[in-house]
């Protein structure tokens, strides 16, 4: 049995709405409920950087390291109070999010981006590179923890990775099973490999806060916290 190309249309269009009516009532609930004293913050896990690390009261918060994918869905649906979502942009633009409900989204830092090469690699002397100059290179596929190359890059098939741990995605790169885009300030502090910035195109690691349009006072509060310190 398979549905009519009419119901399959229609199942298409059928979880975006779901999401969004899981959404409405996250919304109406934390109007009902009584203030919470504890934040659940989702976080991506390159969106875990100095900005926040300084922003984190000493307790009062929960940390959720989830894929960054799941994060606005995460701040949509209630089940967190706050979200940190990252990825590639251009220098001041906003990152392409999925409409998952109206959620407040502002900007909060934005890094420069370096590819993580093994030791050996041809590259790992050169001062920067251009992604041309990585046509047809092996990238690792990590969905939850790396940063996807730009569409237009012609990549050759790696391995996967589905792990969120960027201490074993910097090891798997740094043995020579893919090549890994990173904010630089990652792949610099890598045990091992060799770190080249990239210079074109120009692109940014951008990291937004994502928050309910009725957050709760303590979630307002971590939230002024961290668009502080932009």
């Amino acid at each position: 049995v398979a549905p009519t190309p009419a119901g399959q249309r229609l199942l298409e269009h059928a979880a975006p709405l779901l999401l969004r009516l899981d959404a409405a009532r996250a919304d109406v609930l934390r109007l009902a409920a009584a203030p919470p004293g504890r934040v659940t913050l989702a976080v991506s896990p390159l969106a875990v950087g100095p900005r926040l690390l300084a922003a984190l009261p000493a307790t009062g918060v929960e940390l959720r390291v989830v894929p960054p994918g799941r994060v606005p869905a995460a701040v949509a649906t209630g089940g967190c109070d706050l979200g940190l979502a990252d990825g590639l942009a251009a220098a001041s633009d906003p990152l392409r999010l999925p409409d998952v409900a109206p959620l407040t989204v502002t900007g909060i830092g934005e890094e420069q981006l370096a590819v993580l090469l093994p030791a050996g690699h041809p590259f790992a002397g050169r001062s920067a590179l251009r992604l041309d100059d990585l046509t047809d290179a092996r990238w690792l596929d990590a969905p939850h923890a790396g940063l996807t190359p730009p569409a237009a890059v012609r990549t050759a098939p790696a391995l996967r990775y589905d792990g969120t741990d960027l201490h074993a995605l910097c090891a798997l790169a740094a043995a020579g099973h893919g090549l890994v885009l990173l904010p630089r300030r990652v792949a610099e502090a890598a045990a091992a490999g060799v770190a080249v910035p990239l210079s074109d195109p120009r692109l940014v690691h951008r990291t937004e806060l994502l928050e309910p349009r009725t957050p709760t006072p303590a979630a307002a509060a971590l939230s002024a916290r961290l668009t502080a310190l932009r």
